[in-house]
């Protein structure tokens, strides 16, 4: 399986080669990073949720534009957010240690006219932090337990075989991001936060 990546405008291109799981993500954190874009309408559901690819970052290539990828850090400690500058496209979630090997694209960047979502990547395999859902009917947890034992045997298989230090998100040999993460400050999270 090879899917394109690309950007709203086409200036980042890439491709992902396997993914490990598709969830929707309803957390609070999620719905500010759609609204950091200002890109809200466009990347979440009706009810709040993103629709995420989750795999490892050595199937993640960029081919063109990365000088356009940035990143952002809701808190201090928070998720490496990954966007690019040219059109607000959200990329995907990181860890901030490259030694977690993860990342969660959102389904921005793999839209394609040829195929669905579900085409690509069949149906939604788990759903996650329902409790923030917008709306009159939340939508239930479902598929945890077994999809995370299924992250977590990846991140960990990644570490034993040494694919974790093929990142295009890192520089390995210092394990700092390719670009420093923006981190917002409260005030502007809290502004965010209101907006949604």
């Amino acid at each position: 399986m090879i899917q394109p990546i690309q950007c709203t405008c086409g200036n980042l291109k890439g491709s992902l080669s396997k993914k490990i799981n598709r969830c929707v993500c309803y957390c609070d954190d999620c719905q500010a990073f759609a609204h950091f874009l200002q890109r809200d309408r466009e990347i979440l559901d009706e009810a709040g949720g993103t629709d995420i690819i989750q795999t490892t970052p050595n199937n993640v290539t960029f081919s063109e534009g990365i000088e356009n990828l940035a990143c952002v850090r809701l808190t201090p400690n928070g998720l490496l957010r990954w966007y690019t500058t040219c059109c607000n496209t959200p990329i995907g979630n990181t860890s901030s240690d490259f030694k977690t090997s993860f990342v969660g694209l959102v389904h921005n960047c793999l839209d394609s006219q040829q195929v669905s979502l579900d085409e690509a990547f069949g149906p939604i395999q788990m759903r996650v932090y329902t409790k923030y859902a917008k709306g009159e009917t939340n939508p239930k947890s479902s598929g945890v337990l077994t999809r995370m034992l299924r992250i977590i045997t990846s991140i960990l298989i990644a570490r034993l075989d040494g694919s974790y230090r093929h990142t295009p998100f890192f520089i390995v040999e210092s394990g700092v991001p390719i670009v420093p993460p923006r981190v917002l400050t409260s005030q502007e999270l809290e502004a965010i936060r209101s907006d949604g």
